[in-house]
């Protein structure tokens, strides 16, 4: 029901490429420019201005026009939802985004419960570290974000869904002089594998070392890696540590490919959160949160 020209020109407005919109949006550039230019003719305005190399960027005009239509398309959202309601029904599109650890571990029996439960939602999820998961709702990119770690944006709205524990590990038959247990401070005598910067896992490994007056910098990291399962790779050809969600690596510590070294007085635990900017109540977004906290207890 929404003006589809103000979808086009929020997506030119994101991308700053008439190029990328159409490809986002699947329609033709030469569409992409007709849009545009039957808004800038009702305003009477121009919302672009082209610079050097054919870049383009937001007018002033452009910058009001994209303001408000943050707001209309969000609106438009709604309405959807709740007509829907009036008969029971949940249709339109979900975009999730979701941390790597809840992407790759958490999510997919969830997504597929609900696709069943309602079929009607087109769903879709992107994934990336927490901080980036955070940067796309900020940019309108996706209307539900779920996250892990400690670290908390003031204009955001957390829920939580579930607890994780973060645990360190090795592969079975490693080199390593090390038993079923160390010290915090023994951390700083073996060689590690950890998560990227702005990843939640690396975030609350960092808090919790805070804790022993233990910095980052001074442990010996071999590779910082964007993804559990590459980190699960590494341990299997790499004498060194691990620092892994339990969820993780439930399959490998069964077959004894991994096993788990207790950190003593150090625990590693951490929230996996429903994020949304503060003040935005997205209908869809809240029925999957509602589905989600119903079904908590399988995950």
């Amino acid at each position: 029901m929404s003006d589809f020209r103000l979808k086009v020109f929020r997506s030119v407005a994101k991308n700053l490429s008439f190029t990328k919109a159409s490809q986002e949006l699947f329609i033709s550039q030469p569409a992409i420019t007709k849009h545009v230019q039957e808004l800038e003719t009702t305003y009477q305005t121009r919302l672009f201005d082209r610079r050097q190399g054919n870049r383009i960027c937001l007018t002033e005009s452009g910058k009001i026009l994209l303001e408000h239509c943050e707001r209309i398309l969000e609106d438009y959202k709604r309405l959807e939802y709740e007509m829907h309601l009036l008969h029971n029904e949940y249709t339109g599109e979900l975009k999730l985004g979701a941390s790597t650890t809840i992407a790759q571990y958490v999510l997919p029996p969830l997504l597929g419960s609900f696709i069943g439960k309602f079929p009607q939602v087109s769903l879709s999820l992107m994934n990336g570290n927490s901080r980036e998961i955070e940067a796309a709702l900020q940019e309108h990119r996706i209307d539900l974000g779920l996250v892990e770690g400690v670290a908390r944006l003031p204009n955001m709205r957390y829920t939580t869904l579930l607890e994780d524990e973060l645990v360190a590990v090795v592969r079975t038959g490693s080199k390593l002089p090390i038993g079923d247990e160390l010290t915090p401070e023994e951390l700083l005598n073996y060689p590690l594998v950890l998560r990227e910067r702005g990843s939640g896992t690396l975030d609350v490994f960092e808090k919790s070392l805070q804790r022993h007056d233990i910095k980052l910098s001074s442990l010996r990291v071999l590779m910082y890696l964007g993804s559990t399962e590459s980190i699960k790779l590494f341990l299997e050809h790499t004498d060194c540590l691990g620092i892994v969600s339990i969820r993780s690596v439930i399959r490998e510590l069964s077959s004894e490919q991994l096993r788990v070294v207790d950190i003593n007085g150090m625990p590693m635990t951490r929230d996996f959160s429903f994020v949304l900017p503060q003040g935005q109540e997205s209908g869809l977004a809240q029925v999957f949160m509602q589905f989600a906290m119903h079904h908590n207890n399988r995950l």
